[in-house]
């Protein structure tokens, strides 16, 4: 009842901010236009953010064979890709469901599938807290102390999460649970551990908010002009804003939380309808992107089936 309430509520607060921020900004919204080269650096911020999507399908072939599943980058980047799109319907879990099932039909052992769909989001939350806390080193901001520790101690906790003695661990709570719902003397999965720190993994996902990353700053140059010293800000509130989109619950896609809090950390240091503008394009940019995605994923899963 309080997760339901509180997914209400933050659905609520960020409607009401974006709403508000849209009504007083409106004129200068409808003020902006987009040319030629304009839209040229949308399709090119477009075909970065296809690739981000990709590369992170990829990535997710190291994470499986880093769990000792040897599996075939080219159908799990398929299948990485279709399933993208479900992450908006309501609950935020079907693109997960939908990669492990297709794991577990490429015989995928049901535990490790899940393993893996779980790193993932893990895998990305450190790298958007590595990103962040990288950036932000090159942004003079009024940033105080307390918000950098708490950075510094979250990324530390996510890493230590990571660590082989603590996934170890949410293997064998999986197995027991699997267990419990099949056969209870089983012991399927029950040798397998994970030896090596997903280093690698860890490295990909970066290269994945890297990728997003430059999609939303063209995305934002293709409507105002930029210079070099505001690339960092912009990479900086784009990963923190991301970053909240996939933790804060209730919000499929991180739809409205993205948003809001990429709008509260721009609007200081550029034009409000500038800004509104460029992450309402980059939404579009970002969903064309995952759309054709899938659309090319599909078609080449059925032409070279």
């Amino acid at each position: 009842m309080i997760k339901k309430f509180l997914r209400w509520l933050i659905l609520g607060g960020t409607l009401f901010f974006l709403t508000k921020a849209l009504k007083d900004n409106w004129q200068g919204i409808t003020a902006i236009r987009i040319d030629a080269v304009g839209w040229a650096i949308i399709a090119i911020a477009t075909g970065v953010t296809l690739l981000g999507h990709t590369w992170a399908g990829w990535v997710w072939t190291w994470i499986l064979r880093h769990l000792n599943q040897p599996v075939s980058s080219v159908q799990f980047i398929q299948v990485y890709l279709q399933t993208n799109l479900a992450k908006y319907l309501p609950g935020n879990v079907w693109h997960y469901y939908g990669r492990i099932m297709a794991a577990k039909n490429a015989k995928v052992s049901a535990a490790v599938a899940t393993l893996s769909v779980l790193l993932e989001p893990l895998l990305m939350a450190a790298a958007a807290l590595i990103v962040v806390l990288s950036s932000s080193l090159f942004v003079q901001t009024n940033t105080n102390l307390t918000v950098h520790i708490g950075q510094i101690l979250g990324l530390v906790v996510v890493l230590c999460v990571l660590h082989p003695r603590f996934l170890n661990l949410l293997i064998r709570l999986l197995h027991r649970l699997k267990a419990k719902k099949s056969d209870p003397t089983s012991n399927s999965d029950v040798s397998f551990t994970m030896e090596h720190y997903p280093l690698l993994p860890l490295l990909g996902e970066m290269g994945f908010l890297g990728l997003r990353g430059i999609g939303f700053i063209l995305t934002f140059y293709a409507l105002s002009s930029l210079n070099l010293s505001q690339i960092p800000l912009l990479f900086t509130a784009f990963s923190f804003a991301w970053l909240l989109g996939l933790v804060v619950p209730g919000a499929p896609g991180g739809l409205g939380v993205f948003e809001a809090t990429a709008i509260a950390l721009l609007q200081n240091y550029f034009s409000a309808a500038v800004v509104i503008s460029a992450i309402a394009v980059y939404r579009l940019v970002s969903m064309l992107a995952e759309i054709t995605g899938a659309g090319l994923a599909w078609l080449d899963e059925r032409l070279f089936k």
